[in-house]
């Protein structure tokens, strides 16, 4: 059997770091240029904070959210801040914006994988990457093209995208056990500014309805065949990341009579298809016959209202299937601080680190 420590890691607009010299190679930008959209630190001391909490996290397998938007940054990143050697791989994510256009969309907050290979628990060729942008990678690339799908059960199909891609690989240990990896980054809900109050309802409503959408797309057209096919079925698969989606419903949800996350983790009537959730896991007895989540908080948000009011919600995931040993997946956590003495992790990104141990 061989362990291995993934982690999932929202790490906040990595594409702001990077940028090519006169060569077209990619560099970090200088050091006392902004290092993030909000202008609280410059690019050394954002570097300082990502090595410090990827020393920390010392996982062996990092699934990266809005990560830059090209695989030698990824690499950079982590041959300059992370201890060890890195394999790393970008999903570059284009798609149309509407049925019948030809202008593109191009997404600066891509999905990453970064895999250590220096300590032996992998095999020589650790990673088999499927781009989901390529036809011939088949399911990955057919689920995350645009489609068109009836979420509101009114006979009328809407068109839908996906604004980030998922990033796919096959991972291969030294031990030759293998499983796939899916990192997402789905639909956000957040509204950001200020609006007229019918208008705020009927954006938060159709921010719902789009990300129900993909978390539909991903169970309907990858999943479930996945779990179904002979070439894919006994493979071990996580499906992780920032699904921007909790457990149960809200108030626009209750109206669609869905819950996104609950979606992609399958249904009642369908068990055998159904995945684990590595954080629900870790909760006491007394959390889960409660249903009570508030321990699982992986980021916060302010109230559009009342200043100075913050809402906790658990909106990253490790989800994992029922095709392997029970536990296969196990130990998760949240990270909320580096270390005894290091700064929270709050002050590096806004999402904290979510942590399990896969054994095979």
């Amino acid at each position: 059997m061989t362990d291995i420590r993934l982690a999932v890691w929202n790490m906040e607009w990595l594409n702001n770091l990077f940028t090519t010299d006169d060569n077209d190679d990619v560099i970090f930008k200088p050091d006392d240029e902004d290092g993030d959209r909000s202008g609280k630190h410059t690019v050394g001391e954002r570097k300082a904070l990502i090595g410090s909490g990827l020393v920390h996290i010392d996982a062996d397998l990092v699934v990266v959210v809005e990560g830059p938007n090209k695989t030698e940054e990824l690499q950079l990143l982590f041959d300059e801040l992370a201890p060890g050697d890195w394999t790393t791989y970008i999903q570059v994510s284009k798609s149309i914006n509407g049925p019948g256009r030809t202008d593109v969309w191009s997404s600066s907050q891509c999905v990453g994988i970064a895999v250590r290979t220096d300590r032996g628990k992998f095999a020589a060729d650790p990673m088999q990457v499927f781009d989901s942008m390529d036809q011939a990678s088949g399911a990955i690339f057919e689920a995350s093209e645009p489609f068109w799908m009836d979420t509101g059960n009114d006979k009328i199909p809407e068109w839908y995208r996906f604004e980030r891609r998922p990033a796919y690989a096959e991972i291969t240990l030294e031990n030759d056990a293998k499983f796939r990896v899916m990192g997402v980054h789905l639909k956000s809900k957040g509204i950001f500014s200020a609006h007229e109050w019918s208008r705020w309802w009927a954006m938060a409503d159709a921010n719902r309805e789009r990300l129900v959408a993909q978390c539909r797309r991903v169970r309907e057209a990858f999943i479930e065949p996945y779990l179904t096919d002979d070439a894919t079925k006994d493979i071990p698969l996580i499906v992780c990341g920032d699904i921007n989606d909790g457990p149960g419903f809200d108030t626009s949800e209750m109206k669609l009579k869905s819950s996104g996350v609950e979606t992609l983790m399958g249904s009642v009537w369908r068990p055998y298809l159904t995945l684990g959730n590595a954080l629900y896991d870790r909760l006491s007895d007394k959390d889960k016959a409660a249903l009570n989540f508030e321990d699982n908080s992986t980021t916060s948000f302010a109230d559009p209202i009342f200043n100075r009011t913050y809402h906790r919600v658990w909106i990253d995931h490790i989800v994992y299937s029922l095709n392997a040993d029970e536990g296969w997946v196990h130990d998760a956590d949240i990270l909320r601080k580096v270390g005894d003495d290091g700064p929270p992790y709050y002050t590096i990104s806004d999402h904290f680190p979510v942590v399990a141990t896969v054994t095979l």
